[in-house]
């Protein structure tokens, strides 16, 4: 039995603590966080010990793999002290939010011998899964565009519950790296490595934060397709993200976990069958306008790949470096966007973003 503990006990970590308790061979043992009634109540709901400390939890003789829920920009800490520990990690999405605290994590799990794996579900829903077999058969053809929505919304009150949200230091962007990443993941799985972007952002109808509530990029794809990201914290009511990918030979647009086209020049019969089936499976409103109002079995499917990959590395389907690559390409927009140039990928170094709060105690 492979023991879990979770660090920070808030929304997201009762996501991760469902799927756990659904996974063979797994086991919800510890939590912790910096507000102590906050992990004495996730204990009991989740029948786990709850500690004080990291530290304490760390020594738990029964963990084997934390998950790292706490707010982006302080990922990197309790990580490295896993990696210290030797117990493998299993970090909410964005990796973090800079390059070098990304490199650092990384590394420290590779010192250490331990599993750094991030949380990106989307990949694992099943229409997602035809859209990269499909990818892989070269079905499209000469890939020409690929394009990301998430049209979301948030309330001003969204921002207001907690001093971490929308800074620089704690969120590590807007629209972008907080809500399209997952988008943004699906976008870079699928058509391969950007070369290229250019990018505009803008704070539009919220207050009090310092980051972006739009964002509209373009992107020059390796393979010489383009493509175009769209993201928003400020589009009422909020819908449902969207990834589309278009080629010569045929296009697929991913509609939250449905597939609402799929259409391809050289049509096959089982054409008509994953159409009718992808189309049923959207079920829930994907956090467009509540950010509780997503499913935990996705993250049910990545838990049970990442308990794979501690026995076998090369099945690990989203390590470190992979969790790595969505963070620089929204850092590559977000240096597009304040220089007005075109920049180029791989970045060399992280973008200049000084951060304006101290670090609130957020684990």
């Amino acid at each position: 039995m492979t023991g879990f503990g979770i660090i920070g006990c808030g929304m997201i970590a009762r996501f991760h603590a469902r799927a756990i308790r659904e996974v063979r061979g797994a086991r919800l043992v510890a939590c912790t966080s910096s507000r102590w009634a906050s992990a004495e109540g996730f204990a009991r709901e989740f029948e786990c010990r709850a500690y004080p400390t990291l530290a304490e939890m760390l020594q738990d003789p029964r963990l084997d793999v934390v998950t790292i829920c706490t707010p982006s920009g302080a990922h990197m800490e309790p990580c490295l002290a896993a990696a210290r520990a030797g117990k493998h990690v299993i970090v909410e999405k964005p990796l973090e939010v800079t390059l070098k605290r990304c490199d650092r994590m990384i590394r420290a799990c590779e010192d250490h011998g331990v599993v750094l794996a991030t949380i990106f579900p989307s990949r694992f829903h099943a229409a997602a899964q035809q859209l990269k077999c499909a990818m892989e058969q070269e079905r499209f053809g000469r890939l020409t565009l690929g394009d990301a929505e998430v049209k979301w919304f948030r309330t001003q009150a969204y921002y207001d519950q907690g001093e971490w949200r929308g800074t620089w230091l704690l969120d590590g962007g807007g629209a972008l790296m907080n809500q399209a990443i997952h988008t943004v993941d699906l976008l870079l799985w699928l058509m391969g490595p950007v070369a290229s972007v250019t990018a505009h952002t803008a704070l539009l109808a919220h207050e009090r934060i310092e980051v972006e509530d739009t964002a509209v990029a373009t992107l020059r794809f390796e393979n010489g397709a383009l493509g175009v990201i769209q993201a928003s914290t400020a589009v009422h009511p909020g819908f449902l993200k969207r990834v589309a990918i278009h080629g010569s030979g045929g296009s697929a647009i991913l509609e939250e976990e449905s597939l609402v086209a799929w259409a391809f020049a050289k049509k096959r019969k089982s054409d008509d069958t994953i159409l009718a089936e992808g189309k049923k499976g959207t079920t829930r409103g994907g956090g467009a306008a509540d950010p509780s109002d997503i499913g935990h079995q996705a993250h049910r499917a990545l838990f049970e790949n990442v308990l794979r990959g501690l026995r076998r590395p090369n099945e690990l389907v989203i390590d470190g470096r992979e969790g790595r690559r969505s963070v620089e390409l929204i850092l590559a927009i977000y240096a597009a966007a304040a220089s007005g140039r075109e920049i180029r990928l791989p970045l060399r170094r992280d973008p200049q973003r000084p951060p304006k709060h101290p670090v609130p105690d957020v684990i």
